[in-house]
């Protein structure tokens, strides 16, 4: 089982001495074999990675850690076959010890369009709200974040990090098995939340961004990420089914839309930083991915469109503020 210790005494007696309260029960119920048939053979291909100090590390333009040249040909076999065994990888790319994980979403593309806007992240305590397998947050902490603690339900994510944590033990960043709605409420405790990919998600958008500004501190800000569609203040499109072949969308506001709703949430300082089309180079099949994704989401006659009919997926970064 991950053993979360470090992270509670850690976090003793600051301002997230709530969370360390509340890992415990979110670590068992979050990682419960039980409920989770494939979680043994997957600790179990974390286990079995090599024992290695990597001769380098690179998460600032790269999540790069060590070099070939660090293992022998049997700690690389190794290696391989235990990333391999928590294939699909979603969110990287990673670079571990020349073993490429060329991820389905190229998320350090986004993370170009997300970093140019926001307050620098040097010395804060950042949330990463369902962080996925966490490649954000190894980047924020290579912008000098202080801390950072991911969140997401997924056990298989939560894995996959793990993974890449055995050889960055010692770093101030935590991905903990829990949604939104388990943490503690009114942390005010975080510099920085992101909330990138999870709003279209909620069924209650605004309930959402006020969870996110219960988790910052006064003057915090958030940087959101989510899916929109075009339109006029007021518009949102709530799929009548799926949406891109997703059947939990629930709402794609318009831009105006999506700041109001950061209004009347309690935010303020609210920017548009970017909006971008994602493309099919952004997100596609690969060897560590090797499903259906985004080309088989399009209608193959008009890319411009979901095969449902909808606009084909956009995405907006907001930054705001919480007040002080």
């Amino acid at each position: 089982m991950i053993d979360y210790s470090p992270l509670i005494t850690a976090l003793q007696g600051s301002k997230l001495q709530a969370l360390a309260d509340a890992i415990p029960s979110a670590a068992q119920n979050g990682l419960c074999t039980k409920r989770y048939g494939d979680l043994p053979s997957w600790l179990d291909a974390l286990a079995a990675m090599p024992e290695i100090n990597p001769s380098q590390v690179t998460l600032t333009d790269r999540v790069q850690i060590g070099l070939p040249e660090d293992l022998t040909g049997e700690q690389q076999a190794q290696l391989d076959a235990s990333l391999r065994a928590l294939i699909p990888w979603r969110k990287g790319p990673f670079q571990v010890f020349g073993t490429f994980i060329d991820t389905e979403w190229r998320s350090d593309w986004k993370w170009d369009r997300v970093i140019k806007g926001i307050s620098p992240l040097k010395n804060r305590t950042v949330l990463d709200v369902g962080c996925g397998s966490g490649y954000h947050c190894w980047r924020m902490y290579g912008e000098g974040a202080a801390r950072v603690i991911g969140i997401d339900p997924s056990p298989r994510f939560v894995v996959q990090f793990h993974q890449i944590k055995k050889y960055l033990a010692t770093a101030p960043v935590d991905l903990l098995p829990m949604g939104i709605e388990a943490l503690p409420s009114s942390l005010n405790a975080f510099d920085t939340t992101f909330s990138m990919g999870v709003l279209y998600h909620r069924r209650s958008p605004i309930d959402h961004l006020r969870e996110l500004k219960d988790t910052l501190k006064a003057g915090g800000e958030l940087v959101l990420e989510t899916l929109i569609a075009d339109g006029e203040l007021g518009y949102s499109l709530m799929p009548e089914g799926r949406y891109a072949m997703m059947n939990n969308v629930w709402f794609l506001p318009s831009i105006p839309t999506l700041e109001l709703w950061l209004r009347r949430a309690g935010f303020k300082d609210i920017h548009c930083l970017d909006i971008n089309t994602t493309s099919l180079d952004e997100q596609r099949a690969t060897q560590w991915m090797q499903f259906l994704s985004l080309k088989d989401f399009l209608d193959p006659n008009d890319t411009s469109k979901t095969i449902e009919g909808y606009p084909a997926p956009k995405r907006v970064v907001i930054r705001a503020t919480k007040p002080q």
